[in-house]
């Protein structure tokens, strides 16, 4: 493909001065998605996308073969009664069932029975403390807008809802199940122009009446980014709110004793606020007050205290800080002689489970694991019990749920994925290299048993908000393998991989650490012989997509090809777009000059080049998208095709009625097997 073939995009002369500096912006004009311009360009880009993808009927047919193992999820507890969603072979969504005390099974919501075409979501769910109630959110075509319902668990009615506004919205029970916490944005007339996706606050709920008289217990006056967390004690006494800024790896946290001020008008107490650390509060049935946090332990620690002495001064540490591994979770096992705490970590991103007395917190023993994987969230009975489940996946294993019994100290299959598979042999070395820096980092290198010499090879990062790449069943990951390619995933700096200085040490002034880390990865895989430039790819979504993005601008030298998904590409604009304005405390914001020059420095759309042989590259970005808009993507394709000189294709692939996050499992297998197609073609994955 050579560039005269490319859609015409008009370079405009639009400049913006920021801080002293002229910042070209050429393709501002696609930004709007309802200009005709900007319709007529896509309309091409996507001729353009038919006539030059060559998609492999094998890739499309074996990871919808791989993702008929289905899934399941654990179980949520309410005294006898009990809540899990699965997803068998055939199905395009999860289900939510719940089984009665007596053992019947029910389908509670089946999102295909409430939309057919696929395109509603169940975006999240919280029975009541009773199991009586569930309250629920749904969202249609991807845009993540959730609208609240309430649910009669013993009937299947819908009693209440929708409730609007109520996007990533935690759902507080109080005891008896009458009313609920919840949190809800402020309607857009009494918000400025452009801030609607903010100003949010949490209200309460009473069952039964108009949300007119919800009342307003906070967020009034605070941060217009601000999330908010909300939740109510297993006994109904204490309300805990959480408030941070954005995505900001810290909170601001209090408590109120629902028993000594009314649930209308909390009496809440300062835990803490302005602190530089992460904090969440469990209130045990013991009468302790846990605290989980990262408050001088960037790896997280577990303390203790009295719940009327909140305060950072009373802490007591319980199971302190490791060096090496990062605590993740705990779980509190009391229907013993001898109480315990399960404590949930990952060192180097693989997961273990130890066994603490519950008292002291000495280590007493490890629950037995399935293998070198990962764990999900340890649940207990609320009420307290013998047992814990969690959920178990690893490069080869389908999501499964064990259940541990603390008395016989046996971890047993409690439930497996519904679907037979037969998944391919494959090996999982954990590696590490040295960044530019020196700094180490780990990284997994997937690949078929006997597989030696250099081979295409797909690098995937992401490197940002925390966030761990940890081994998990995929079948896009699989289905490359098996047909001779190697999969590598880097633990790159900006993620949770090796705590909270690790996360800070690729965010804000120090991004460009996260991009070294990648380049290194690659520079590594090669030097050893795994693969060659030529037969080497770049995959990334989100702020993966950031990553790759940047890949490509700093070393076109280094890649074949790329597949840049949902991504951050124009950094000094990305606030002012979806949920831009909650990340600027990870990436910096243009307002400030220092960090301005951190953006600009390495902005992927300010950083094409005329003249460069850049990588094949492929962006895949999502029409409904709330949280990155696709002009982003927009914007970098049509300047690299303005740049390029190499023959190789840079494509946009402008999906509709799908977002960022969840989608119909048909729809999954299309994007997937479009982008290990055009990786296989321009690595030489034969």
């Amino acid at each position: 493909m050579t560039r005269q073939s490319y859609p015409r995009a008009h370079r405009g002369d639009h400049l913006d001065e920021l801080h002293g500096t002229g910042v070209p912006d050429p393709y501002r004009w696609l930004e709007n998605p309802d200009d005709p311009a900007t319709k007529e360009w896509l309309a091409a880009q996507e001729d353009l996308f038919r006539s030059a993808m060559k998609p492999r009927k094998e890739f499309r047919d074996r990871i919808a073969e791989l993702l008929r193992s289905g899934s399941v999820s654990a179980p949520v507890w309410r005294g006898e009664r009990r809540f899990f969603m699965r997803r068998t072979p055939d199905q395009e969504h999860a289900v939510l069932y719940t089984v009665d005390p007596d053992g019947t099974e029910r389908v509670l919501l089946d999102p295909m029975a409430i939309d057919p075409t696929g395109l509603t979501t169940l975006d999240t769910w919280q029975p009541d403390k009773e199991g009586r109630l569930l309250a629920y959110q749904i969202s249609v075509g991807g845009d993540e807008e959730s609208n609240l319902y309430v649910l009669d668990v013993a009937h299947g009615d819908r009693i209440e809802g929708p409730i609007d506004r109520c996007r990533y919205s935690p759902i507080a029970w109080l005891v008896g199940g009458e009313a609920f916490y919840y949190v809800r944005r402020l309607p857009a007339t009494e918000v400025p122009d452009g801030e609607e996706q903010f100003h949010r606050r949490i209200y309460l709920h009473r069952v039964g009446t108009s949300t007119e008289t919800d009342v307003m217990i906070f967020g009034a006056g605070l941060e217009k980014t601000n999330y908010y967390g909300v939740s109510v004690s297993r006994d109904g006494r204490w309300l805990t709110v959480s408030a941070s800024r954005g995505t900001a790896p810290r909170n601001d946290l209090w408590v109120a004793d629902l028993s000594a001020s009314s649930p209308e008008s909390p009496d809440l107490v300062t835990v803490q606020e302005g602190v530089d650390a992460q904090t969440a509060l469990h209130f045990g049935r013991d009468g302790r007050l846990y605290v989980f946090t990262d408050r001088d332990a960037p790896r997280a620690r577990v303390c203790v205290t009295d719940p009327a002495e909140p305060g950072f001064e009373h802490w007591h540490d319980l199971v302190p800080e490791d060096p090496e591994a990062v605590l993740s979770d705990f779980a509190l096992l009391d229907d013993l002689d001898r109480p315990v705490m399960l404590v949930g970590w990952t060192r180097h991103a693989i997961s273990e489970i130890t066994v603490h007395d519950m008292v002291s917190g000495e280590r007493i023993g490890e629950v037995p694991t399935p293998g070198l994987g990962t764990i999900g969230g340890i649940i207990e009975r609320p009420e307290g019990g013998h047992e814990a489940w969690f959920g178990y996946t690893d490069n080869t294993t389908p999501p499964s749920i064990q259940r541990y019994d603390a008395r016989t100290g046996e971890t047993t299959l409690w439930a497996a994925s519904p679907g037979a598979v037969e998944v391919p042999a494959v090996t999982t070395e954990q590696i590490t290299y040295a960044s530019a820096d020196g700094t180490e980092v780990h990284m997994l290198v997937i690949s078929r048993p006997g597989h030696e010499g250099p081979r295409p090879t797909i690098l995937y990062g992401y490197g940002g908000f925390g966030i761990s790449m940890t081994p998990g069943y995929s079948a896009s990951i699989l289905t490359w393998v098996e047909a001779g390619g190697v999969y590598a995933i880097a633990q790159l700096r900006g993620g949770g991989e090796q705590g909270e200085q690790w996360h800070r040490a690729g965010m804000l002034a120090h991004k460009q650490n996260v991009f070294d880390d990648l380049h290194s990865a690659a520079e590594h895989l090669v030097a050893t012989g795994r693969t060659t430039p030529e037969m080497l790819g770049i995959s990334g979504g989100s702020n993966g997509g950031l990553l790759v993005g940047a890949a490509l601008t700093q070393r076109p030298d280094l890649y074949a090809a790329v597949v840049c998904s949902a991504p951050l590409l124009d950094m000094i604009r990305y606030e002012k777009f979806g949920l831009g304005a909650t990340w600027n405390v990870e990436y910096g914001s243009v307002e400030v000059a220092e960090e301005f020059g951190w953006l600009l420095a390495y902005s992927p759309y300010h950083r094409v080049r005329e003249d460069v042989a850049y990588p094949a590259t492929m962006f895949t970005v999502f029409q409904s998208d709330t949280r990155v808009h696709p002009l982003h993507a927009w914007k970098m394709c049509a300047a690299l095709q303005h740049a390029q000189t190499a023959d190789r294709p840079v494509l946009l692939r402008n999906e509709m009625e799908v977002g960022h996050g969840a989608r119909a499992v048909s729809k999954s297998v299309e994007l997937a097997a479009d982008q290990l197609s055009f990786l296989a073609e321009h690595t030489g994955l034969v």
